[in-house]
């Protein structure tokens, strides 16, 4: 990223401080209601340099890294077979969007009770969060594939699977890590919602103990920026993987 690139960003970051210590100044609240910017980051390399946070981010990072490989497999396999049979599409696609339209926070205690509160809860929370964004873009893309493209494959008597790698995903790639970015950033919620739900360990629960029996709202805060800073890393990745793949083309 660039100094002109950054600038912008840096002040947007700057604005949202200062509108924040001006909303607790301004408002007269406690630190037990919303903490100001600086008592969240004293608590935040306090947490960490107190070994509060790293297991429950390590059990979350394990539960992400699971749920999202699990649900960007099955979504690219699913879009494409939807955007080459029709037939699989109207067969699917109610279902797919039906799970899709259910809150997965209403999901989520049936799936703890039927998985258990161990990984596999949380993985198969985060790979149904993570699947319908990447099969639809998935679909688009290949579908949204130049025709000529396929022909001119046809006629150089291309096999099936030399035109989906030379052809099909050179194509759909944009429109596929388009709906990663938003499954990355989505197998985040996943998770803490599945920790909610039922877990011993994890951000999900540090949010919980910290608003709950230890009553230590900066923690909680300190938490959450944990967990926006992951949604963000991870976003990045993806950004950065698609400038690399996107941007070579």
């Amino acid at each position: 990223m660039s100094v002109r690139t950054a600038l912008p960003v840096v002040a947007a970051l700057v604005v949202f401080v200062v509108a924040w210590q001006l909303a607790v100044v301004i408002g007269g609240l406690q630190p037990s209601i919303l903490p100001p910017p600086l008592l969240v980051a004293e608590r935040f390399v306090r947490a960490f340099a107190e070994g509060t946070i790293q297991p429950h981010l390590a059990t979350t990072l394990q539960e992400i890294a699971v749920g999202l490989t699990v649900g960007a497999v099955l979504g690219l396999f699913a879009g494409y077979v939807m955007a080459r049979s029709p037939l699989a599409e109207r067969l699917l696609s109610p279902y797919i969007v039906a799970a899709q339209a259910i809150p997965i926070l209403a999901l989520a205690p049936l799936l703890a009770i039927w998985f258990g509160p161990g990984l596999l809860g949380k993985v198969v929370i985060c790979a149904l969060i993570v699947f319908f964004p990447v099969a639809v873009s998935t679909m688009v893309g290949i579908r949204s594939t130049d025709p000529r493209l396929l022909e001119l494959g046809r006629s150089l008597r291309a096999t099936p699977r030399q035109r989906l790698w030379t052809i099909e995903v050179p194509a759909a790639l944009p429109s596929i890590l388009g709906g990663l970015r938003v499954g990355v950033t989505l197998s985040v919620i996943g998770a803490i919602v599945g920790e909610w739900a039922g877990a011993s360990r994890g951000l999900g629960v540090l949010i919980n103990l910290a608003r709950g029996s230890l009553f230590d709202i900066p923690l909680m805060f300190a938490t959450l920026l944990t967990i926006a800073l992951v949604g963000v890393a991870l976003y990045l990745a993806v950004v950065l993987v698609e400038r690399r793949l996107v941007g070579a083309r």
